[in-house]
C-alpha cells in the first residue's frame, strides 16, 4: 500500500497544500515547528480515526477556520482509494470512495499505517496503558470484530462500575451476573486477538532489535500467561475470576480484573525494560517492536502498511540510523527531520521541504 498525495486545507498550521508522495523512501525536511510533524498526523488520521496527539479533533483546526479538510489518494492491492475527512467544530464527516462512514469501525482497515514518534517510548516506559494503546490500535486495524469487541467490553465495563458503586447490595449481586456474561463474551475476544498478536509479534521484534543491536542484546516480549486456550475456555475461566471476586470489587468500586488490566512483558537481556533500559536500550526497543508490527500487517493484509517515522532520526545514532533506513527499502515510508542529507545515505528517496505550512518545491 502507498500514498500518492495528500491534501491538507485548514489543517493545523496549513491553508491549502498537497503533498505528492513517491514509492519508496519519503523524507520531509526543514527547520523545527514548520508542519512537518503535522503531515505525519494528517496520515494517521486518516488511518484510524483519530489523532496520536491531540485529545479532541477541534484542536486540528488551524486558528481562524471554521473546519479543517484532509484527504488522501492511496494505492493498494485491490485499487486505488479516495479517503477523506472535513472536522468541524461539533463534529466530521469521512468518506472512503465517495461514501459517508457513519462508524468509527469502518473507518479502519481501508488505509494502513504504522506511526513511530518519539513519544512512542511510552510504550517502553509507561504504565500498562500505553501498551494496551498500542495493542488497541494495531489490532483494530486489522481486526474489525476486535475493534467492536473492545469498544462493547468498555461500554459493558462502564456500567458494571456503576453498578459496584450502588448502595443496595441486594441489586447489586442480583445484577453483577447478568452484566458478567456479557462482559465476557467480548472479554475474551479481546483477550485472545491480544494473545496471538503479541505471539506473533514477539519473534519478528526479537529479530529486528538483534539487527539494530548486531546482536549485542536480547528482547523478549511475552503475553499475559493467563490467556492460554480458545475463546470458550477464556470465557469461563474469566467469568469465575470475576464470580470469586464479588466483595474485592464492591469494595473498590470498579472492576479489579479483565482485559483493562492487563499488561505485556517487555525485557532486554533478561531485565525489565521499563526498569532497567536505558534511553538508548528504550528507543531501539521500541522501534523494533514498530518494524515488527509493519510485518505483522504485510502478513495479515498481504501488503506493507505505509510506515510514518516521524522525527525519529534525532533519537539514532549514526550506525542505528543507517541500519533503520536500510530496513524500511521496500514499502513507502514518510520520514520527518530537520537535514535530509543525514538520511539519504545514497538510497532513492523523495525529498520534500516544508516550511511555515507550505511545500517548498
Amino acid at each position: 500500500m502507498r500514498i500518492k498525495n495528500l491534501n491538507l486545507k485548514n489543517f493545523r498550521n496549513y491553508a491549502d497544500e498537497r503533498i505528492d508522495f513517491g514509492v519508496g523512501l519519503n523524507v520531509l525536511y526543514g527547520k523545527n515547528a514548520q508542519g512537518k510533524t503535522n503531515c505525519a498526523e494528517a496520515v494517521y488520521y486518516l488511518c484510524t480515526g483519530t489523532s496520536p496527539r491531540a485529545k479532541r479533533d477541534k484542536q486540528l483546526i488551524r486558528h481562524g477556520e471554521e473546519f479543517a479538510e484532509i484527504s488522501a489518494t492511496a494505492e493498494g492491492r485491490y485499487g486505488n482509494l479516495e479517503i477523506s475527512a472535513k472536522i468541524g467544530e461539533t463534529g466530521r464527516e469521512i468518506r472512503v470512495n465517495g461514501n459517508k462512514i457513519t462508524r468509527n469501525a469502518d473507518i479502519l482497515g481501508n488505509l494502513f499505517a504504522v506511526f513511530f514518534s518519539p513519544h512512542e517510548l511510552r510504550l517502553i516506559q509507561d504504565g500498562p496503558d500505553e501498551r494496551r494503546r498500542f495493542l488497541n490500535v494495531s489490532i483494530s486495524q486489522l481486526s474489525r470484530p476486535y475493534y467492536i469487541a473492545l469498544v462493547r467490553y468498555n461500554r459493558i465495563l462502564e456500567q458494571r462500575n456503576n453498578l459496584l458503586k450502588e448502595k443496595n447490595l441486594n441489586t447489586v449481586y442480583d445484577l453483577l451476573p447478568v452484566w458478567d456474561e456479557e462482559l465476557c463474551k467480548y472479554a475474551a475476544t479481546v483477550a485472545r486477538q491480544r494473545a496471538d498478536f503479541v505471539s506473533r509479534l514477539a519473534p519478528i521484534a526479537a529479530d529486528f532489535h538483534r539487527k539494530l543491536t548486531e546482536g549485542e542484546e536480547t528482547l523478549k516480549i511475552s503475553p499475559e500467561k493467563k490467556y492460554a486456550g480458545n475463546e470458550e475456555e477464556l470465557k469461563k475461566r474469566l467469568y469465575n475470576e470475576l464470580s470469586n471476586n464479588y466483595e474485592r470489587d464492591i469494595r473498590l468500586g470498579y472492576t479489579a480484573s479483565g482485559p483493562h488490566r492487563d499488561d505485556i512483558d517487555i525485557e532486554i537481556d533478561g531485565a525489565d525494560a521499563k526498569s532497567f533500559a536505558s534511553q538508548g536500550q528504550t528507543r531501539t526497543a521500541a522501534l523494533a517492536i514498530k518494524l515488527a508490527e509493519v510485518e505483522i500487517f504485510r502478513e495479515l493484509s498481504g501488503e506493507y502498511p505505509v510506515l510514518v517515522l516521524d522525527d525519529v532520526m534525532s533519537e539514532l545514532d549514526l550506525p542505528r540510523r543507517k541500519k533503520l533506513v536500510g530496513l524500511t527499502k521496500d514499502r513507502q515510508t514518510i520520514l520527518t527531520c530537520t537535514h535530509a542529507e543525514r538520511v539519504l545515505y545514497g538510497l532513492e528517496t523523495t525529498k520534500i521541504r516544508i516550511e511555515g505550512g507550505k511545500v517548498k518545491k
